[in-house]
């Protein structure tokens, strides 16, 4: 709940923080997100974990994808990603009739089929948030929050094989 007033706990294991539980953190992100294209960098990489630390809220059939994504994303850093996304979208356009292409992601492991983890060492619910910013302390900041929330999603999963 956006208003602070939910102490429980959310599926991914996390306690509420003051923002509410972690989907409250993610709405308010995407909603920062819109009016701040540097913040947006990290758009693939914040929808990428939340949905793989609730994949209730998920669609099954793109999480492998997601998973992988995240999975270069903390190997590789965001500049990797975004290549590898614009990559994606080039031969997604119209003209192009290529397609997508998994070679960038085939060498990451595959997401484990043994269910999804019951928590994280880190999650959307424990970011700061000042004034109502997730940038407050600046974008670098951030974006070495939402590395340590992806690389603890990965973790997590990887811990399932």
């Amino acid at each position: 709940m956006a208003d602070g007033l939910d102490t429980g706990e959310c599926d991914c294991g996390a306690m509420a923080g003051p923002l509410g539980l972690c989907v409250d953190y993610y709405h308010a992100i995407l909603a920062e997100e819109q009016s701040d294209p540097q913040m947006y960098q990290w758009h693939a990489p914040v929808v990428c974990a939340y949905l793989l630390q609730h994949s209730s809220h998920a669609h099954g059939k793109y999480l492998d994808g997601q998973f992988r994504q995240l999975q270069l994303y903390v190997d590789q850093g965001l500049d990797a990603l975004l290549r590898v996304a614009a990559h994606q979208v080039a031969r997604n356009n119209h003209k192009a009739q290529s397609g997508y292409d998994p070679a960038p992601l085939a060498p990451y492991a595959p997401l484990p089929t043994s269910g999804s983890p019951d928590s994280f060492r880190a999650a959307f619910s424990g970011l700061p948030v000042v004034n109502g910013s997730f940038v407050a302390d600046g974008h670098q900041a951030y974006g070495r929050r939402i590395e340590i929330i992806a690389a603890a999603t990965v973790e997590s999963w990887i811990s399932r094989h």
